[in-house]
């Protein structure tokens, strides 16, 4: 609990010990001197201390004050928790201003400030195992004449001050922490009378600093009882009775506890007792509010403030700017400071002698960015895109002059997680380059997964390549992440045949030292054969050869499948003679284009012997090898073979699909036989087939040309049409959309398919 201590000193002594600890400021009788504030005379570690001394020989009035936040010699300082103070004053013309500036002194540590933590220790605490104190130790106080070396033999006295003289001095000695301890379970003001009846008077300040104790210990029943227990003394002794520093330590355990509904009971009997608040007790109420959830009230008071004549500390304005952190609304924080602002370069603001008001202006425009840039972590990180709001904010802050730091802007960068805020990583990107001389690489691998993710890739790129030429140097995470974003374009040019593009990735991946593997040349070769492009994908099949990657059985089955459409069936024969002596094992898939490269060039039986030897190795025929077979057929006008292999694949028990019945359909009409065409179409539509507009109308054609006696009505209406050509597109722009890359009319050179060394071959 926070207590006041009152320890033996020369004259009239307090000591006044905040947050309640066992250490006692040592006394030394001998020699005195004179006591410089500059000097440091004992060190603690952490709680305030409040030393109060009268002297007989004293000729001089004084306050000092000494903080771990607050040179010795700064004068008194508001919003500051750990405080000390040395008054020192003439014996007989001890003044009450002295007494008012120490519990001032007092008041501004205790309460109203929403942004220190003060650490209380209970009454319990108090004795052996408290922290060490900042202490000031006072051997003496020089008596004007220069002798020093008379020896300190008075008994501590009571100074006892009427209209400013001195007419009593009493021995005592008050142990403040054991009175405190007494008066911990009172309830009533009777109880407090039961245990001060035979006690002096002591100075206000002792009974503040006991009733912020006690809200610490949170003892407010305690606090409220020694408060009307000040009241009742005053009606019936002539006590002074409570004062403003009394009430506001109350309002501070009011707060404390958060027992808000006495709030206005204390406010009423300020007002009672016609004692005005002052700055402190605003601050206060701000605070209240603020922990109420009551903004708009908080920033009344604030005006009020200003209407009552006072000047707002600056404790009041930090905390109309936590108000604004608390409704979320960063634009009226700003809006705040920069009125703020305007008053301060004016003058208006800051005249107070006792504010460092240079250093706290700083302060305030430092919390005002903070607060900016909390929000807008929070918007990031809520539900819904915000990217907007965080933007404008943004701009509003650079029209301010307010600028966050490289730390701030890589925090927001780590907050943006969602597609929507790409926008955002990239504005932030740009201040850090444009503002900044360095930059995290984490930071940057983060934006470049995060384009990626907003499918941004060509952004992302841009980002890897301000690495290679400004840095920090990529790392293997960056590396991988734009390899991965050049694998997802490269799987979309190879699903959508945009070879061209293809090439183009992979010449740009070997631009920026990127090293393209298997997948990726793999992946060029089979746009290029979707596209039927085989003078293109045997290039890229060298150029994967020349740059020491090894062909996997992918890259032969694409190129074996563009030599096919390119009926280059001798150098298909070259290339799978060469693929089985590097030891590569055809599948499935290669097994099925080799089929349909000898049904191209009539070689039946070797179609047999290679069913036989996929046997043997056990890979089983599927319906799609069946079809590229019987396709083959058609292709070749070998339509009665095409029916032989579909006889053969009814024995294997593999169920025909409907490119099996279109294709052999097909070519049953165009070879004359209507009504054998005619009996496979119905066939797959009770099977549940759904053939295409090209089966329908072969059988139709075929029937009127051959004029075959069939019940064309039993074929049913005509399917509806089927796009499932495959376009081979002449421009870029839909690639461009996918990979939102800036679009340049810059027709594509075909040059580019081929390496240096194969292009100053040709």
């Amino acid at each position: 609990m926070q207590a006041l201590s009152i320890w033996p000193s020369k004259g009239v002594s307090w000591a006044v010990q905040n947050l309640g600890s066992s250490s006692v400021p040592s006394r030394r009788r001998g020699r005195r001197k004179l006591w410089n504030p500059e000097d440091s005379v004992c060190h603690g570690r952490s709680l305030g201390f409040l030393w109060v001394s009268s002297s007989s020989r004293s000729d001089r009035v004084g306050v000092c004050c000494r903080s771990p936040k607050f040179d010795s010699g700064s004068g008194l300082s508001s919003g500051y928790s750990k405080l000390q103070i040395l008054l020192l004053c003439e014996r007989k013309t001890v003044s009450f201003a002295a007494s008012f500036a120490v519990a001032w002194a007092l008041e501004q540590q205790a309460i109203g400030n929403e942004f220190v933590e003060e650490n209380s220790k209970s009454i319990d605490g108090l004795s052996g195992h408290g922290e060490d104190v900042d202490c000031l130790k006072v051997d003496g106080v020089s008596n004007g004449n220069g002798n020093d070396n008379e020896e300190e033999e008075e008994e501590e006295k009571e100074v006892v001050v009427e209209n400013g003289e001195v007419i009593e001095e009493k021995s005592r000695n008050v142990d403040v922490r054991a009175l405190a301890r007494s008066l911990e379970l009172a309830m009533t003001a009777d109880d407090v009378e039961e245990v001060l009846k035979d006690k002096a008077d002591l100075p206000l300040q002792v009974y503040s600093t006991m009733i912020r104790g006690f809200g610490a210990d949170k003892r407010l029943d305690a606090a409220m009882a020694l408060l009307e227990w000040l009241k009742r003394k005053k009606e019936t002794d002539g006590f002074e009775g409570p004062n403003l520093f009394v009430y506001n330590s109350l309002l501070g355990a009011v707060k404390q506890l958060g027992k808000f509904e006495l709030v206005e009971k204390v406010m009423n009997d300020m007002a009672q007792e016609g004692i005005l608040p002052n700055v402190v007790t605003y601050n206060t109420l701000m605070a209240i509010y603020l922990e109420q959830g009551r903004p708009v009230e908080a920033l009344n008071v604030l005006e009020e403030i200003e209407k009552n004549s006072l000047s707002p500390s600056p404790v009041s304005y930090s905390t109309a700017l936590l108000v604004y952190r608390r409704m979320e609304d960063g634009h009226g924080a700003l809006k705040f400071f920069v009125e703020f602002r305007e008053k301060y370069l004016k003058g208006d603001i800051g005249k107070d002698a006792h504010e460092d008001w240079e250093s706290e202006f700083v302060k305030l425009e430092n919390f005002t960015i903070r607060i900016c840039y909390q929000l807008m972590r929070r918007w990031l990180v809520k539900n819904g895109n915000q990217s907007s709001i965080v933007l404008k904010l943004l701009a509003d802050m650079d029209y301010a002059g307010l600028q966050p730091g490289r730390a701030e802007y890589e925090r927001l960068v780590w907050a943006c997680t969602c597609e929507e805020h790409y926008v955002v990583a990239k504005e932030l990107y740009t201040r850090i380059r444009q503002r900044h001389n360095d930059i995290s690489l984490s930071v940057c691998n983060h934006i470049i997964w995060l384009m990626g993710k907003a499918k941004k890739w060509w952004a992302a790129l841009e980002i890897y390549e301000d690495l290679l030429d400004k840095g920090p140097k990529p790392n293997n995470l960056s590396y991988e992440l734009v390899v991965s974003h050049f694998n997802i374009l490269l799987t979309a040019a190879r699903k959508k045949g945009i070879w061209r593009w293809g090439v183009r990735l992979l010449n740009k991946m070997e631009d920026k030292g990127l090293k393209p593997g298997s997948r990726e040349w793999n992946a060029v070769l089979v746009a290029c054969s979707k596209a039927a492009e085989t003078s293109a994908a045997v290039e890229i099949f060298r150029r994967m050869v020349e740059h020491g990657e090894k062909p996997t059985i992918i890259s032969y089955g694409a190129l074996l499948s563009a030599l096919e459409k390119g009926k280059l069936y001798d150098e298909a024969f070259q290339v799978w003679e060469h693929m089985v002596k590097v030891g590569v094992e055809p599948n499935l898939y290669a097994y099925t284009i080799m089929a349909s490269i000898c049904i191209g060039q009539g070689k039946l039986q070797r179609v047999d012997a290679i069913l036989r030897e996929m046997e043997t190795l056990g890979i089983e025929p599927t319906v799609v090898t069946y079809n590229a077979i019987i396709s083959g057929c058609a292709r070749n006008g070998l339509s009665s073979a095409a029916f032989e292999w579909f006889h053969r694949m009814k024995v294997e028990k593999i169920e025909p699909n409907e490119i099996t019945y279109e294709m052999l359909i097909q070519a049953l009409a165009k070879d004359g036989k209507p009504r054998l065409a005619f009996e496979l179409y119905s066939r797959a539509q009770n099977e549940g087939l759904n053939l295409s507009t090209k089966a329908y109308d072969a059988v139709i054609r075929s029937s009127q040309v051959h004029g075959a006696t069939v019940d064309v009505s039993l074929l049913g209406a005509r399917p509806p049409e089927k796009n499932r050509r495959l376009v081979t597109r002449k421009t870029l722009s839909e690639f461009c959309n996918l990979a939102d890359v800036p679009r340049r009319a810059k027709p594509f050179d075909r040059k580019e398919i081929y390496s240096p060394q194969s292009e100053g071959n040709r």
